[in-house]
């Protein structure tokens, strides 16, 4: 018997491990975090370096690659949601809450310090 099979036959279909080992789950799960470790990546480069936040009146790259990190990782959480919600609710809830709170981690520290 292969791996993979043993790990189907140990695990529900609709547990959350199954859910949250999802492509479409954990696809923007790992975008808010590095759209959080960019941000947070330039703060402590800006720290160290000028020893306050620069402000530049032109958004850089930086912020561009952020906006679209988070923007792009919309449609991949309403498809997930859509595959998902009807399967395992509340599985899918739970993920949901945690791409959401990852993707307001990287939203933070933004609106925090009007970068």
């Amino acid at each position: 018997m292969s791996v993979d099979a043993d790990r189907n036959i140990d695990q529900a279909p609709s547990s959350f491990s199954t859910v949250i080992g999802e492509p479409e789950a954990i696809l923007p799960l790992g975008m808010s975090l590095s759209a959080l470790a960019l941000v947070l990546a330039r703060l402590f480069s800006d720290l160290l370096v000028h020893r306050h936040i620069v402000r530049d009146p032109d958004e850089g790259s930086i912020a561009h690659i952020w906006q679209l990190l988070m923007t792009l990782q919309m449609p991949i959480v309403l498809f997930f949601a859509i595959k998902w919600l009807r399967r395992a609710p509340g599985q899918t809830l739970r993920v949901l809450a945690l791409q959401a709170g990852a993707w307001l981690a990287s939203c933070a520290p933004v609106y925090l310090l009007h970068l």
